[in-house]
């Protein structure tokens, strides 16, 4: 799942003062929480990217972990497409976001 402000924003420390950037992680954590109700999780990462060059917006990547991922695979390696992707059926996506829509509601 991806969480970002409404309004654009390039820097995650920057460009909101504290009562903003507290709110906007309020909403991470929220998505992330409903995520992990949903999704089998071992661990479930939170990552801001994104550059001057491309992403200049920010935003959160909010990714789950299966359990019994080996460690070699974790972490940095298991968020690069080229070590692969999940088969996800235009169906199966849509029942997974009615169930993240159901535990964010």
């Amino acid at each position: 799942m991806l969480v970002s402000p409404k309004r654009h924003v390039e820097h995650v420390v920057r460009d909101l003062d504290e009562p903003a950037f507290h709110a906007i992680m309020e909403v991470v954590r929220k998505v992330a929480l409903a995520v992990e109700a949903v999704v089998p999780s071992e661990r479930t990462y939170v990552l801001s990217l994104g550059s001057q060059q491309g992403n200049a917006h920010l935003h959160w990547h909010i990714a789950a972990l299966p359990p019994g991922t080996p460690y070699g695979e974790q972490q940095f390696h298991a968020l690069m497409s080229e070590n692969g992707v999940l088969p996800w059926t235009q169906e199966h996506a849509e029942e997974l976001a009615a169930r993240l829509r159901a535990a964010l509601s």
